[in-house]
């Protein structure tokens, strides 16, 4: 027997994983009226939002680091080169996708204004000793080398 949508609410709300199995399963067996559609479209925007989300905080992380390895080059850490070669596998990784690249692209700009402000408060230099606008290319950034 099908379970109805007020059973597949009240099974959303209780075990996300469990109302997906459900879903998964009404989609496999071609059961397409029986699908929780309000819930199951708020589900794959939240999903869409957290991906984007992911991407802009990596993005950001990347920047701030890579910011703080070329302006103070007296200061480098381990640490730092470490979450540049992190960042930067895990960017390339979540940008397979088109979209998130396209995204990535789109809010490249938005991103570097935000490192900078970090990386002025990390490393106490002022926000005008970086450069007004980004100057690398989303590519660019994927293949960062932090060279000591």
């Amino acid at each position: 027997m099908v379970a109805t949508t007020p059973a597949l609410t009240e099974l959303y709300l209780a075990d996300e994983t469990a109302w997906l199995d459900s879903m998964a399963d009404l989609i496999r067996s071609g059961a397409h009226a029986e699908l929780d559609y309000a819930n199951l479209r708020e589900y794959l925007q939240d999903m869409a939002g957290r991906d984007r989300r992911e991407v802009e905080s990596r993005l950001l992380q990347l920047l701030v680091h890579i910011l703080k390895w070329e302006f103070q080059p007296g200061k480098r850490s381990k640490s730092w080169k470490r979450s540049i070669i992190h960042q930067s596998y895990e960017l390339r990784k979540d940008l397979e996708s088109g979209v998130l690249r396209n995204h990535a692209e789109v809010c490249l700009s938005d991103e570097f204004r935000e490192a900078v402000q970090e990386a002025a408060a990390e490393t106490g230099l002022s926000e005008d000793a970086f450069p007004a606008e980004c100057p690398y290319s989303l590519d660019e950034l994927l293949m960062y080398e932090a060279a000591e």
